[in-house]
C-alpha cells in the first residue's frame, strides 16, 4: 500500500512528496527540460527527477484518491490526469486557438530540432499562424493574448524565454507536453470544428456583402 511505502521515505521525501503532489494538482503537468534563463539554456528539471525517484509511491496514493499519474520519459512529461473527468478547467475559445496553433507550431518544427523535443517559436509567429488559418482576422487584444499565455505556461506547456509578455515578437519554447493536451485524434476534430467556424464566417460575410451590392 502507498501509504507503508510512503512511512518508509526520509522526512526530506516525504516533504518533497507533499509539495510536488500539489504543485500536480495545480499544475497537471511537470515537463523533464525546463529554461534556465540564467544559463540560456535548457536544463533538467530537478523536479522531473524527484517525481521520477518518487513516482511508485505517487502513483498509488493519487489513484486511491481517484487520479492518474503518468510518465513518459521519451518525451520528459509526467502528466496527472482525473479518473473520473472532473476538475476540468475550462478555457476561452482565444486560449483555445492558441492551444491549437502551438500544436500545430510544434508538430511542424519538431522534426527541425534533432535530439530535442522542445520547440522555439515567437509570438509574432503564433499570430501570423492563426492570421493564416483563418482562426483570427486581425491582432487580438493585448490583454487577451497575454493571459492566454499565462494561463497556457501555468499548465507548463509553453514557457517565456525573453522579453517581457506583452512585447511582440516575444520568444517561447512549445514543450512536448502539447502532445499530451492535445492528441492527434483531438488536433484532427479541432482542425473540422475550426474549418466549420471558418466557413460560417466566410458565408456571413459573403451575405453581408451581398447585402450591401443590393442596397
Amino acid at each position: 500500500m502507498w501509504d507503508e511505502k510512503y512511512q518508509k521515505l526520509s522526512n526530506y521525501e516525504k516533504g518533497e512528496f507533499r509539495r510536488l503532489a500539489n504543485y500536480l494538482l495545480s499544475h497537471t503537468y511537470l515537463v523533464r527540460d525546463k529554461y534556465d534563463s540564467s544559463k540560456m539554456m535548457l536544463i533538467v528539471n530537478e523536479d522531473y527527477r524527484t517525481v521520477s525517484r518518487l513516482f511508485e509511491v505517487m502513483f498509488e496514493y493519487f489513484e486511491v484518491t481517484g487520479w492518474r499519474l503518468t510518465k513518459d520519459d521519451n518525451y520528459g512529461v509526467i502528466s496527472l490526469y482525473n479518473i473520473y473527468e472532473s476538475n476540468r478547467l475550462r478555457i476561452d475559445r482565444f486560449t483555445t486557438l492558441m492551444l491549437y496553433t502551438f500544436r500545430l507550431i510544434y508538430e511542424e518544427e519538431r522534426e527541425k530540432v534533432a535530439g530535442n523535443r522542445d520547440v522555439r517559436t515567437d509570438t509574432v509567429a503564433v499570430i501570423s499562424k492563426m492570421q493564416s488559418l483563418g482562426l483570427i482576422s486581425k491582432k487580438p487584444a493585448i490583454r487577451d493574448f497575454i493571459d492566454a499565455q499565462r494561463i497556457i505556461t501555468h499548465y507548463n506547456i509553453i514557457q517565456k524565454i525573453e522579453s517581457k509578455w506583452e512585447n511582440d515578437g516575444n520568444k517561447l519554447i512549445i514543450h512536448p507536453s502539447i502532445l499530451t493536451i492535445i492528441s492527434n485524434e483531438g488536433i484532427n476534430n479541432l482542425a473540422t470544428m475550426f474549418e466549420d467556424v471558418v466557413d460560417s464566417a466566410n458565408d456571413l460575410e459573403e451575405m453581408e456583402d451581398d447585402a450591401n451590392e443590393t442596397y
